[in-house]
């Protein structure tokens, strides 16, 4: 591996990691808040969803971060990012200016793109001896695999959509 893919490398892990921990972070340090949010979005079990919300993103960014099971963290990534684009941002459409699946959508990307690369030197799995593990599309694929059917499971046991408002104008 050459020095400029290992540093490519570390920069999104730091990048992709960083993000998910200071999610879980903002997510950790208003609990109630976190909780209140889910319940408004159709959640059963808000309180449930807003730890659960914290600690996965602060463990996946900091696996992430070290280069740590990374197909693993990659699919909590990619989970969690699903679970948001699908509650939250697909009906705004595509730019996050509108509140769309824009970011969400990218940090999943760049998570399957980290699992396909896999951590680099740098890594506890290179220390471990893990970090060649299956190929490049195998572990992009777990990445994705497991990130999408968790997300399904999730959204399946706990949310309820909640029926969005249309306005309907007077116009007699």
């Amino acid at each position: 591996m050459s020095s400029s893919s290992e540093i490519a490398r570390l920069i999104l892990r730091g990048a992709v990691g960083g993000t998910m921990i200071a999610h879980g972070v903002r997510h950790g340090r208003t609990l109630a808040g976190t909780a209140g949010w889910f319940g408004s979005i159709g959640f059963r079990r808000p309180k449930l969803q807003a730890v659960t919300s914290a600690v996965v993103e602060v463990g996946a960014g900091g696996a992430l971060l070290a280069g740590a099971a990374t197909p693993l963290a990659a699919s909590a990534v990619v989970g969690t990012m699903a679970v948001a684009g699908h509650t939250v941002h697909k009906p705004n459409g595509f730019f996050v200016v509108a509140e769309g699946y824009e970011y969400v959508g990218n940090l999943a990307a760049a998570a399957v793109a980290l699992a396909a690369l896999g951590p680099g030197r740098l890594s506890v799995d290179r220390a471990l001896g893990l970090h060649e593990w299956g190929t490049p599309g195998g572990r992009a694929a777990l990445a994705t695999g497991v990130g999408l059917a968790a997300a399904a499971a999730q959204l399946a046991a706990f949310w309820r959509p909640r029926p969005r408002l249309t306005v309907v104008q007077d116009v007699s």
